[in-house]
């Protein structure tokens, strides 16, 4: 089974602001996400048992998942820096 996978506005956005070759894998991670969202380097986030990140290269989706509907929510798509955390 596939799970729907929702992009929120904020994160469409941040895809096009990333530079095309970056852009590629992070699409592609994405996409993969709708066969396996916990397949990858996902790692669950603390604080709410339906958070997750996804790392993809320098960069981060984050997602919520609903398991009962079988759907993925990215809300941000971030570019790991030294100052980010």
């Amino acid at each position: 089974m596939t799970w729907t996978i929702v992009v929120a506005k904020a994160a469409q956005k941040q895809l096009r602001r990333i530079p095309a070759k970056d852009r590629d894998k992070v699409a592609v991670a994405i996409q993969a996400m709708a066969a396996d969202p916990f397949r990858g380097d996902v790692m669950k986030l603390e604080g709410d048992e339906n958070r997750y990140r996804r790392r993809v290269g320098s960069f981060r989706i984050f997602f919520r998942v609903d398991r009962t509907n079988r759907t993925v929510g990215i809300g941000a798509i971030v570019r790991r820096t030294s100052t980010t955390y």
